[in-house]
């Protein structure tokens, strides 16, 4: 089910479930919470982006992933149907996080 705006969750509620996810961070300029992995070399970071896409594919929730600097994976969760932050991100950021170091 598409998400709307009536979905995305205020600011107090982003920074309250984030102080139980280290790491996550909210940036309003892209209305998003993020995360950078540093990863062991080129090939960890590329084998966890491949280990994140089918669990986004699951969830039909795909979040925006940036590998810079051979071995970082930033991963940004917004839910763009919603143009903002809803559960969902808090629910895929939180798999995320249970993913092999």
């Amino acid at each position: 089910m598409e998400k709307t705006a009536n979905d995305r969750v205020n600011d107090q509620q982003i920074h309250e479930f984030l102080r139980n996810m280290p790491g996550w961070i909210y940036t309003s300029t892209n209305a998003s919470i993020e995360r950078t992995f540093v990863r062991k070399n080129f090939l960890d970071a590329v084998a966890f982006i491949e280990q994140i896409a089918p669990i986004a594919e699951r969830m039909d929730h795909h979040p925006d992933i940036l590998l810079s600097g051979y071995k970082n994976v930033k991963v940004m969760l917004s839910t763009h149907s919603a143009g903002g932050v809803t559960q969902n991100d808090f629910v895929l950021a939180r798999v995320i996080d249970q993913l092999p170091a």
